[in-house]
């Protein structure tokens, strides 16, 4: 009975001291707007669609190496390999 009535006693003390503590939201993501607030938001967010909108579709390819590359496939790839023949000096020593 002791421990109960001092456990009362204890959390009798402690309700003035919880009531002075600062309102902390630990979920800041459901915290209320002000109307002005809301407006301000809905502003901010017609005008950065509206500038969305403005930029240009990208139609061309942005790959500095297309002018490089070939579309078709290397030539040496598809051509058979043809034998070597000798030339120069080392063709004429040789006959």
């Amino acid at each position: 009975m002791r421990m109960l009535s001092a456990a009362a006693v204890m959390v009798l003390l402690m309700v003035p001291a919880y009531a002075q503590a600062p309102n902390v939201n630990l979920i800041p993501e459901l915290a209320s707007k002000t109307p002005e607030e809301k407006e301000a938001d809905a502003a901010r967010e017609k005008a950065y669609k509206e500038s969305l909108k403005k930029i240009p579709d990208a139609k061309t390819s942005s790959d500095p190496w297309g002018a490089v590359r070939s579309n078709d496939a290397p030539k040496a790839a598809a051509a058979p390999a043809k034998p070597k023949t000798k030339t120069g000096s080392s063709a004429q020593r040789s006959q």
